[in-house]
Formats: C-alpha cells, structure tokens, sequence
C-alpha cells in the first residue's frame, strides 16, 4: 500500500499515512486532530545501475541510457 506525505494547514505539522491509492486525495485528520490539511507532492528516487561502487568511473560508460534522453547528455 502506498505512502502519502500530509501537512496540517493549522499545526504545520507533516505526516505519512498509508492507504490505497483510491483513498489519496480523501480528507485526513493530522495528529493532532486538526482536519486543515493538503496532500503533499512526493518525489521517488530510482538508482539505475547494476550496484553501488565506491570508487567512481574515469571514463563515462558509453551505450545506454538512463536520464531523461539516453545518456546523450553526459558528454
């Protein structure tokens, strides 16, 4: 089930709430009770890639994509 990200208009206060995507948008109490609150945008991160390496590469990998326009933009 998804997370959704909230803040309290009254409290200012930010909070998580998991419930199913047909439900995002429904009205929430935060906490504190207060029912003044917006659904926030989330971003997600994505790692693209076989692995983590700790040493980075001195050349760019060539081929492949990966961004936004299939690694053309790395030159």
């Amino acid at each position: 089930m998804p997370r959704y990200e909230y803040r309290c208009r009254s409290c200012g206060s930010t909070f998580e709430l998991r419930r199913p995507m047909s439900q995002a948008n429904a009205p929430t109490l935060c906490p504190a009770g207060h029912d003044d609150t917006v659904k926030l945008l989330s971003t997600v991160s994505v790692a693209v890639g076989g692995g983590a390496s700790s040493a980075p590469s001195s050349s760019p990998e060539s081929g492949g994509g990966g961004g936004c326009c299939g690694g053309g933009c790395c030159s």
